[in-house]
């Protein structure tokens, strides 16, 4: 008789009895049952899956049960590798089953020994720091089997040592690099077309799935089934990915490599170094007619922009002119024919997002203090993707803890076309009625007021107080975020921590550490981070997560539904706020011991209609609009852990 996932996940089940501190959950095992079935029927599943229900166990079990090829695609490169390094053995071992697994990130991740050569032979690094980070990683590179820049902890993330060492579709050589049989992209790409799971993550699955420029365009084909993980993020990962983008690091990469490329195979173009360098000043030129200050705007808020449509103009020709040159020169070596082909790619995204945006898409651009992007994005990628889920023998299952808004997923299906998808929704186990306590001081302005961020911090300060720091402050823009880091960096008596400061992973380790700090933190804190325990006891957040009513695509999405006679609010932006603030809110309940307090500052939310919509999709917390009630519910929860750590052993 076959083994279900029911005798898996029951009480007496092997990860019962394997894994310490499991405990089976109804809900769990029901959301199994329905992957198991939808695996079985290739069919399409949604699943809403609240905090601590165990959702990951929950397609795990099913999935390595099933004897079926399938591909796992997590939100982000942590969770990846979180999955596989982790959560997956842990389920292998316990289910004794002979199941092969095989983790692929975007070959960003994975060191490139041509480049790294390269690098080493034209001099291209300088300073002590980099000199010496270049000697750990040759020396990793010399032992290290996967290559996975992940391993190197020793140089952070965001060095700018690693671009320089690593490849992207644009400069891979391909089958004429000299490094190519010991490939670590090639060699971590034969182990997912022989392993029955791969893990990979929303970038790389839509980067080759609208691109094929991740190359393992052979692996999905032959995939049973496909289950996302952080599925919320879909949408957007897909609409970036459908559409076409081109930024200003592209095209000087393209021209730094042109030039070194042109050095090593003396190509004997006499004009490709000079275009290079052409190609670069107006890069900076045109970046520099958008002014000082970051924007973010759609192309056509552009047509009266007579600098910047001359500068346009420039940086055309100057790709055009190092275009001619590669071409002239492609025949020297594979590095320039490779440069060619870039330069040729670059210029027709750039032709068709400046001069001929198609009806459904929208052109808009983003500049940082020294870059610029450019972008052409589907302004519904339903058909789209409907089209890839509907082709082939496949089951696809969604997965989150944020998908449905009142109890409803029609918002996320209809965004993805699976209108006729199954669905399922599980609620978190937790006792929120004991573990929490939602607050919204009374008698702040409406969010628009000048004022408004000191009046948030006002009742904030005797909150942070009460929980004795503790806390995350979740913030919708980075403005807000720098004035309150400006006030209260002498007005607490508690750390203090700001998203920029540091990375990510180190600001969260040493909140942990730290055990009573204030952490401020945007977009990049909202979800994907698990802070278990007293150290995070109160998540307060400034104002309902709306986006920006002057982002370009929400503007164009915007109109485009009006002419369709559907309202954007009700149909687009609540919903998809709904989603955001429900991400932000599951910081705080991280398993069954958490207690804390959620403080949102929006007044909008008990005096508009749409209020309702966002309370009814929260998990179901008591509600006070009384600092008294907060007080003490952080003294109960204080004493309450005093009591207990009294009585622990020692």
């Amino acid at each position: 008789m076959p083994v279900s996932s029911q005798d898996i996940l029951g009480v007496d089940g092997p990860l019962a009895a394997r894994l310490e501190g499991f405990t089976p959950r109804r809900a769990q095992q029901e959301m199994a049952d329905r992957i198991e079935q939808a695996l079985a029927d290739y069919s399409v599943f949604i699943a809403e899956s609240g905090t601590g229900t165990g959702k990951t166990f929950a397609y795990l079990v099913p999935a390595l049960l099933s004897g079926r090829k399938i591909l796992i695609s997590t939100g982000t490169r942590h969770l990846q590798d979180q999955l596989y390094h982790r959560d997956l053995p842990l389920v292998r071992d316990a289910l004794a089953v002979p199941v092969s697994t095989a983790l692929l990130k975007g070959r960003s991740n994975y060191l490139c020994r041509y480049r790294l050569d390269s690098l080493e032979t034209d001099g291209r690094t300088a300073g002590r720091r980099d000199q010496s980070n270049l000697a750990r990683i040759r020396e990793w590179g010399g032992h290290t089997r996967r290559g996975d820049i992940a391993e190197m902890n020793a140089i952070p993330e965001d060095s700018d040592l690693w671009p320089l060492v690593t490849s992207t579709a644009d400069n891979c050589l391909g089958s004429a690099c000299s490094h190519y049989d010991e490939c670590f992209v090639n060699r971590a790409r034969r182990e997912a077309l022989a392993a029955d799971v791969v893990v990979v993550n929303h970038h790389l699955f839509f980067a080759d799935l609208a691109l094929r420029e991740e190359g393992f365009g052979q692996l999905l084909p032959g995939v049973e089934a496909v289950i996302f993980d952080e599925a919320h993020q879909l949408p957007e990962v897909a609409s970036n990915f459908l559409g076409i983008s081109l930024s200003s690091h592209q095209l000087v990469s393209l021209c730094r490599d042109s030039i070194a490329e042109d050095l090593k195979e003396h190509s004997g173009v006499a004009g490709l170094p000079a275009a290079a360098q052409a190609l670069e000043k107006a890069v900076a030129d045109f970046r520099l007619t958008f002014g000082v200050e970051p924007r973010r705007d759609a192309w056509d808020k552009l047509e009266n922009a007579k600098a910047v449509h001359a500068a346009l103009a420039e940086m055309k020709t100057r790709l055009m002119n190092l275009s001619a040159a590669l071409d002239q020169a492609a025949g020297k070596g594979q590095g320039l024919a490779n440069g060619a082909r870039r330069a040729s790619d670059l210029l027709d995204r750039l032709l068709m997002i400046s001069e001929s945006t198609p009806a459904d898409y929208v052109a808009w651009f983003e500049t940082t203090a020294r870059s610029f992007m450019l972008y052409l994005t589907p302004l519904d990628i339903a058909a789209s993707f409907r089209s890839h889920t509907g082709n082939g023998k496949k089951a696809w299952i969604f997965t989150s803890a944020t998908l449905a808004v009142k109890k409803s997923f029609a918002h996320f299906q209809a965004r993805l076309g699976l209108e006729e998808a199954e669905t399922g929704q599980w609620d978190s186990p937790f006792d929120y009625a004991r573990q929490t306590l939602l607050y919204i001081p009374p008698g702040l302005p409406v969010p628009s007021a000048p004022d408004y961020t000191d009046r948030v911090l006002d009742a904030a300060l005797p909150v942070l107080r009460a929980s004795r720091g503790r806390a995350f402050i979740l913030f919708t823009s980075h403005r807000a975020l720098k004035a309150a880091a400006a006030r209260l960096r002498d007005a607490l008596d508690y750390p203090l921590l700001v998203q920029g400061d540091a990375p990510r992973s180190e600001l969260l380790r040493r909140f942990r550490d730290l055990g009573n700090a204030v952490l401020l933190g945007t977009s990049s804190f909202w979800e994907g981070v698990d802070v278990r325990g007293e150290a995070l006891s109160c998540v307060i957040i400034d104002k309902l997560p709306f986006a920006s009513p002057d982002d370009p695509v929400l503007q164009a999405r915007a109109a485009a539904m009006e002419q369709a006679g559907r309202s954007p609010f009700a149909d687009y932006q609540l919903p998809e706020a709904v989603i955001t603030l429900k991400q932000g809110v599951g910081r705080l309940i991280r398993d069954e011991n958490d207690h804390g307090v959620l403080m949102l500052c929006d007044p909008r939310l008990l005096s508009k209609g749409y209020g309702k919509t966002f309370l009814a999709s929260l998990p179901p917390m008591p509600l006070t609009r009384t600092l008294h009630d907060v007080e003490a519910f952080f003294a109960r929860d204080n004493a309450t852990r005093q009591e207990a750590r009294e009585a622990s052993p020692a």
